[in-house]
């Protein structure tokens, strides 16, 4: 049976050869001291919406808004207590905007079927009336399931992309017959 991450590396390997992945620049936190870009919850600093002094890179707990890392004024790593620099990295992208169409076309025929609540399908319209943006598939990180492309191979998938993938993963780990499992919508 595959192991876990040859099924997150063939999904994305498909996803490339069809044409769905995008190449550009993110500008992440990265300690020099520790030599590593940051994770979010690595890294915390003052608020630049409210000034809470102990904000972390994703999120501040006072005033409960989402906060990009590079956006914390004063950042500090963690680890270290240094002070982490803003520095740009090549990461991949799904190309969500590419699938629009099918998406939505697919969206009408499962909401006629009445499977969806009123709050999921809420928000999926907020996403498609916003239009769909490029989502980042991978992250600066030495855990996790490595990126099979030259140029990336010092990344692992971000772990939205990644976890979903390891339902499939998990089952495999069960049976070799699991895509007998997975890719059969009648039962």
């Amino acid at each position: 049976s595959p192991l876990p991450p040859s099924i997150a590396q063939d999904i994305f390997q498909r996803l490339l050869e069809r044409g769905f992945l995008l190449q550009d620049t993110l500008e992440q936190l990265r300690c020099e001291s520790c030599g590593r870009y940051l994770a979010d919850r690595f890294v915390e600093g003052t608020c630049p919406f409210c000034g809470y002094a102990e904000a972390r890179g994703d999120q501040c707990d006072k005033c409960g808004k989402l906060i990009n890392a590079v956006e914390l004024k004063n950042p500090q790593c963690k680890l270290c207590q240094g002070t982490p620099v803003v520095t740009p990295t090549q990461h991949l992208f799904l190309d969500l905007p590419k699938l629009e169409g099918r998406l939505e076309a697919w969206l009408e025929r499962t909401w006629a079927a009445g499977e969806w609540t009123a709050n999921a399908r809420h928000i999926t319209r907020t996403w498609l009336r916003d239009g769909l943006k490029p989502r980042c598939i991978t992250r600066d990180l030495t855990w996790g399931t490595p990126v099979p492309l030259d140029g990336f191979r010092d990344k692992v998938f971000y772990v939205w992309f990644d976890a979903p993938i390891g339902y499939l993963s998990i089952t495999a780990n069960y049976t070799d017959q699991w895509e007998k499992w997975w890719k059969n919508p009648q039962q």
